[in-house]
């Protein structure tokens, strides 16, 4: 093995040592963000409230679009993300309604 290819197996694993922390940042997140909705799911299964709120989705899709361009980060893949979790969050609070 030469010294180049040496150095480039120690970048590559740095490189995957910092993605591996960031994953698992992005699963606490994720957990605490799912702990804060099912808290809103209750509440809203409480005062009988709709299970989606549209206006609100909306308000926070083009928040987090204009979140990602500054991130520079593609604002379709932070959407479709988005509306993945909001999707998934609207089924646990149609769970919380039963």
């Amino acid at each position: 093995m030469t010294d180049e290819t040496k150095r480039a197996a120690a970048l590559l694993r740095d490189h995957r040592d910092s993605i591996d922390r960031l994953d698992a940042i992005l699963v606490y997140t994720l957990a605490e963000r799912f702990k804060q909705t099912q808290a809103v799911g209750r509440l809203k299964a409480e005062h009988a409230l709709p299970p989606s709120d549209p206006a609100r989705e909306a308000a926070q899709i083009a928040r987090l679009e204009s979140l990602a361009k500054e991130a520079n980060l593609d604002p379709e893949f932070a959407k479709k993300f988005l509306n993945f979790i909001i999707q998934e969050v609207i089924q646990h609070h149609k769970q919380h309604q039963k």
